[in-house]
């Protein structure tokens, strides 16, 4: 049998709107790759295309058995934003049975991939044009996109109940599903990356955000600087930007008891930080489910979240949470003379986590809703191929219940 025999034998998915594999920027790198490699093993053919800066023309690799195609395109909005489109040019040019697009923000493409009779499920992500950082240009053009994503897509997937809510506004709840995101279960890490940092285990409090407006950022290093601390807090994150007014507003407010380390990808480094503190806290007050939290939760971190229905879903028992930044001072002062309270919180963490975050559960749904949304022929073709593969039993099973 051939290579390309054996390819077309398969379910083939394209996975579009992130930057690429292997993670190294956020969650839905993460989830991409954890999703990519759960379907190649089970025998998917996997294609992930990935934002590449500098290069000159396409690039086609292989990772881990996943088909990378690598774009170029420069790292700005429009950089981005031609990436999307020339990832759907290329899928295309292919077999491709069914794709997942992560995120809504060039969602008006997916016209094209509808116009071909290509199945195209989205992950909606959070309610972007809601975020402070955008202005009205792009409040506008995220706006769009929301509708049309509603649209245009075949399926469209919810992380949050929130986020469901949000969608059946604009089309029918029997074309949503929630599959949040999930996180490994961080049960320890060693200490020894701490010291580069200038911080002790079980001395420090987390930040892990994007320094925008809409995280709270301002307001938490507002809170912990109000007083001196015997422990610190560390803000992961960019705040390199040349001419970030916000940026800026965060670093002059705060205090010398907190630590700006920059934006770190090291996985090592990262769960070192998590594993270690004291607790996390997580400002988000727009979005979904968002990975920090969950990973945060992963490690046991007892939490300290900002108050909406997004995390309050999420987090449940495992945190208090404040409103501003007086109302967040107040509970940091609460967390750090009551021990108790950071361990039951911690305890809450681990069986939230364990209930609805891991990652096996999050990656079957996925699997399961993809198989749903295969071609009719690539369904009957992979239900014979599973019936040649585990024999007369799972003819005569497939025969009980309806085939």
């Amino acid at each position: 049998m051939t290579s390309s025999r054996k390819q077309s034998s398969r379910p083939t998915i394209a996975i579009l709107g992130i930057r690429g594999i292997p993670a190294s920027h956020g969650g839905f790198e993460t989830f991409a790759e954890r999703l990519a490699l759960h379907l190649t093993g089970i025998g998917w053919h996997v294609i992930v295309y990935c934002h590449t800066p500098g290069l000159r023309r396409m690039k086609e690799d292989e990772w881990q058995g996943i088909t990378r195609v690598m774009l170029p395109a420069s790292d700005t909005p429009i950089g981005t934003i031609r990436f999307d489109w020339s990832s759907i040019t290329d899928v295309l040019r292919r077999n491709v049975h069914v794709t997942l697009t992560l995120g809504y923000n060039t969602a008006m493409f997916g016209a094209r991939l509808r116009a071909a009779g290509v199945t195209n499920l989205i992950n909606m992500d959070g309610i972007e044009w809601g975020r402070a950082k955008w202005g009205p240009g792009a409040k506008a053009w995220f706006w769009v996109n929301d509708w049309l994503g509603c649209w245009l897509g075949d399926h469209l997937i919810a992380d949050n109940p929130e986020i469901t809510k949000h969608l059946r506004t604009r089309t029918s709840a029997d074309k949503i599903t929630m599959i949040p995101y999930g996180a490994d279960r961080l049960e320890s890490a060693p200490v020894s990356p701490l010291a580069e940092l200038g911080i002790r285990a079980g001395r420090y409090v987390t930040v892990i955000a994007r320094p925008e407006p809409e995280n709270s950022v301002l307001e938490i290093v507002k809170a912990f600087s109000a007083v001196r601390r015997e422990v610190k807090l560390v803000v992961l994150g960019r705040f390199d930007v040349r001419g970030n007014r916000y940026h800026a507003q965060v670093q002059d407010a705060a205090g010398p008891d907190v630590l700006f380390p920059g934006a770190i990808y090291d996985a090592k480094i990262v769960q070192s930080l998590r594993a270690n503190a004291l607790f996390h806290i997580h400002g988000h007050t727009v979005g979904g489910t968002n990975p920090s939290l969950v990973e945060a939760m992963g490690a046991g971190n007892a939490i300290l979240a900002h108050d909406n229905p997004f995390n309050r879903w999420v987090a449940q028992k495992s945190a208090v949470y404040f409103r501003g930044a007086d109302d967040c001072r107040n509970r940091i002062d609460q967390l750090l003379a009551n021990p108790d309270l950071i361990a039951v919180l911690s305890a809450y963490a681990i069986d939230r986590h364990e209930q609805a975050f891991e990652w096996r559960s999050t990656l079957s749904l996925y699997e399961a809703l993809l198989r749903e949304h295969l071609p009719v022929a690539r369904r009957v073709e992979e239900r014979m191929a599973r019936t040649l593969a585990f024999g007369p039993d799972l003819i005569q099973h497939t025969e009980t219940v309806g085939g």
